[in-house]
């Protein structure tokens, strides 16, 4: 992955990060839209690779894993009812969450390189796409259980 792509995806999670840390308005499709944004670029990434199916599999593996980590983060956010709407907020448990969402990714994708995945399979918008996917489905649910309304877009 070039260093540009690099930069763009930190940039974004740094964003998302900020952002849910500071609090603000839960607008359902804020959730899942940035995620899945991040998967098919990150599978388009993929599509001039020969993938094998140890590349296939590790890649199972890590969103797996992903999805785990971003539902446990999910977990640790505090939905809310502020002005009538759902608001989300990021707490410090969340932040731990982050860093060892972090470190277990580095550490399972180099398993995964040891253990045969050509690294440049190894894709970072994937990886974080799907652990925010795991993440919104935890919130979604969090949310459809509270029976308030989302925001309304501010776009």
């Amino acid at each position: 992955m070039d260093v540009l792509k690099i930069l763009i995806v930190a940039g974004l999670v740094v964003y998302v990060v900020v952002a849910r840390l500071a609090g603000r308005p839960l607008v359902a499709k804020d959730v899942y839209v940035l995620p899945l944004i991040m998967v098919v670029i990150g599978i388009h990434g993929l599509r001039e690779l020969d993938l094998s199916v140890a590349d296939l599999l590790w890649l199972v593996v890590t969103g797996l894993c992903g999805v785990a980590f971003g539902a446990l983060r999910a977990a640790t956010t505090v939905v809310f009812q502020k002005g009538g709407v759902l608001w989300q907020r990021y707490t410090g448990r969340t932040l731990v969450v982050w860093a060892l969402t972090l470190v277990a990714g580095f550490g399972v994708g180099a398993l995964a390189v040891a253990a045969g995945m050509n690294p440049e399979a190894r894709s970072m918008p994937i990886s974080v796409g799907v652990g925010l996917l795991g993440e919104a489905v935890v919130i979604l649910l969090k949310s459809a259980r509270s029976g308030v309304p989302y925001a309304q877009s501010r776009r």
